[in-house]
């Protein structure tokens, strides 16, 4: 009997090189680099999904072709995979965000033959970000650092939160918040991918008090290398 774990941890057995894929339209086509760091050969069946982790890999109906679809990684070697856009029409005007999938099945366990013995397949899942040819990756920086943010009440009346807006083509990757106030530390309970265009709440781990307008505070974005970038940012308007 074979289960299916979805994960993005290091722990299984082939590894995704990379956070994320950024795939510039200009490009025929980007390579993603897999590694088996197990000590058993794998099986590996990979797909572009549109956001969806439930929909069959048959089903999916994604721009892009990669190849290969299946294959096996021995132990310590590497795979290198191609991805390439089939130019059916995408926003020309900002971002369009898609999932890698990576799905490592487990070779049947030896000696279990008439025994029920549970294998784990493990299924990573890696954003890729359509950038269109207008964009490039200096405004994809200046997008993480030119949000305006905003103390709001708290949807269940429970102090505050905070409301950022993204008005960038860009996709933005907020990792933490931080706010200081007096001796205390307020941190959101999430991170959160923000959409063109789009606006995020962030709760924080406990209630947050109100906060001095220009109160300058703590946060990181993920890059297009998917490190942590430490930034700083003031919220624009009190209640």
């Amino acid at each position: 009997m074979t289960g299916l774990c979805l994960t993005n941890l290091a722990w299984a057995g082939v590894v995704v090189t990379g956070t994320r894929v950024i795939y510039p339209e200009g490009d025929r086509e980007v390579t993603i680099k897999l590694d088996n760091n197990g000590d058993m050969p794998a099986l590996v069946q990979t797909w572009v999904d549109t956001g969806d982790p439930n929909v069959s890999p048959d089903a999916v109906e994604a721009p892009f072709v990669l190849t290969p679809p299946v294959f096996r990684i021995e132990p310590a070697k590497g795979q290198t995979l191609r991805l390439a856009y089939t130019r059916d029409p995408l926003p020309e005007d900002k971002e369009t965000v898609f999932w890698l999938n990576v799905l490592d099945i487990p070779p049947k366990a030896s000696g279990t033959d008439g025994e029920n013995v549970l294998q784990m397949a493990i299924r990573t899942r890696i954003k890729i970000f359509f950038r269109p040819a207008v964009l490039d990756a200096e405004g994809a920086s200046e997008a993480v650092r030119g949000m305006p943010w905003k103390l709001v009440p708290a949807p269940q009346g429970d102090g505050y939160a905070v409301l950022a807006s993204n008005p960038s083509p860009y996709y933005v990757n907020v990792a933490t918040i931080r706010i200081k106030q007096g001796q205390q530390e307020f941190d959101v309970k999430d991170g959160a991918m923000i959409a063109p265009g789009a606006s995020q709440l962030f709760a924080f781990d406990r209630p947050l008090p109100a906060i001095p307008p220009r109160t300058e505070f703590d946060y990181t974005a993920i890059n297009d290398l998917g490190a942590l970038v430490p930034l700083k940012a003031v919220l624009n308007s009190a209640p």
